[in-house]
């Protein structure tokens, strides 16, 4: 009887290993291309099993190694009300939630993890030490909306693929991390809502692959930096907003931001007068500066922005009139200059403050409703106000605008 048994077990077990060998197919996410089905040949690449994995067979060599990784990962995370790391189990790393897996750069036959997507699942943990950093393959890292703090490990700059890093809205804390100047690869940071202290290193302005820099909603406080500007970057998206950055804005910024999409500056304290380099940034559809100390006119050359949709300089301390040729932007949907100190506007202006585009709420235009008392104009204006720019630079146009041509058109300030 038991000589039958020990057969029967010796004839299972052999079913198992040759459907062991079989073809396996895992669901992994493919970077910009949705979902895909990839075969891998588990004999061919599982790893020999260790006691501490249980016999646990996986689909290549490159999950065995960082299966360790997330498992002691997942015991030190403190809440999960979703209950994301249930699914954090066994040998198919590729169907866990939030993981996803391609073949890596240097070996087109592999399966690795690639990218990692925790957005929004409201995980708590002390820290990402020992597990971010020692994701050989990882490409993209999303953790935004969760509860991770501490500061990143300086192994990270070790990750060779790593060009999307994101983790926003978290309570990371302590200097801005310096192992990010030396990721090679990183196009797309974003580190905002956190509680980041002290300056952001000026290196990371002329890191050439960066697109996209989110970094407000921080506790960084510095001057702004003169070296944008100072090299090939390209950068799309430049987020600044809601730190304690300080000082003028460079007459270097349209050298970096030729490209530019978005620049957000908002609630800082950044002085002094606009350069009419802001008018060189053609591209750009978002700029906001609004709730700083600037002060001066509005240059005319902001006239040129003829892909502007949105533009702030509310909360400032600037004065002058607001020229007709901002007011004449093609593709302006608001235009915020509210609570500064401007006397006048011309019929194109009022035709959009009428529709709601413009608004020059709390200022010291006579005639205009909700505007600042007498009193407050009239102290304002009392004390001196001073820009290093001639008046030339302000009326300056670096682009051709056929219905507001000047003498100034086509002479450099």
């Amino acid at each position: 009887m038991m000589n039958g048994i020990k057969f029967l077990l010796l004839v299972f077990s052999m079913f198992l290993i040759g459907h062991s060998i079989k073809t396996l197919e895992f669901t992994i996410a493919s970077s910009g291309h949705g979902r895909r089905k990839v075969a891998v040949a588990a004999a061919a690449q599982a790893p020999a099993p260790s006691k501490g994995q249980n016999q646990l067979v996986f689909a290549d060599q490159r999950l065995a190694v960082v299966y360790p990784i997330i498992q002691k990962f997942k015991n030190i995370i403190t809440s999960d009300p979703l209950g994301v790391t249930k699914s954090w189990v066994g040998p198919n790393i590729c169907n866990y939630t939030g993981f996803y897996c391609e073949t890596p750069p240097d070996n087109r036959s592999a399966i690795a993890v690639a990218s990692i997507d925790f957005n929004g699942f409201q995980l708590s943990a002390p820290n990402l030490d020992g597990f971010l950093d020692q994701l050989p393959d990882i490409a993209l890292f999303h953790a935004n909306s969760n509860n991770f703090s501490g500061t990143l490990s300086g192994n990270i700059a070790n990750l060779p693929y790593l060009y999307e890093l994101d983790i926003s809205n978290n309570q990371f804390s302590g200097p801005f991390p310096p192992a990010i100047l030396g990721m090679n690869s990183l196009s797309f940071l974003d580190i905002r809502f956190n509680s980041f202290t002290g300056s952001v290193p000026p290196q990371l302005f002329t890191k050439d692959q960066l697109d996209a820099l989110f970094i407000n909603n921080n506790n960084f406080m510095q001057k702004f930096p003169d070296n944008i500007g100072s090299s090939s970057s390209h950068v799309l998206y430049l987020t600044l907003a809601n730190n304690r950055f300080f000082g003028p804005i460079p007459r270097s910024i349209s050298k970096i931001l030729e490209s530019l999409s978005e620049i957000l500056l908002l609630n800082n304290l950044l002085s002094g007068c606009l350069p009419y380099e802001l008018g060189l940034l053609n591209e750009a559809v978002v700029f906001d500066a609004g709730n700083n100390r600037l002060t001066g006119p509005l240059p005319f050359s902001l006239g040129c922005l003829e892909n502007m949709e949105v533009l702030n300089f509310a909360g400032n301390q600037l004065y002058g009139m607001v020229p007709e040729v901002i007011c004449s932007l093609g593709n302006l949907a608001n235009l915020s200059l509210s609570n500064n100190f401007f006397i006048g506007v011309g019929p194109i202006c009022l035709s959009l403050i009428k529709e709601g585009v413009v608004d020059v709420r709390k200022n010291c235009i006579p005639g205009l409703p909700s505007q600042r008392s007498t009193a407050e104009c009239v102290a304002f204006f009392a004390q001196p106000r001073y820009c290093p720019y001639n008046m030339e630079t302000y009326s300056y146009i670096p682009c051709f605008l056929p219905s507001f041509k000047s003498s100034h058109d086509h002479k450099h300030p």
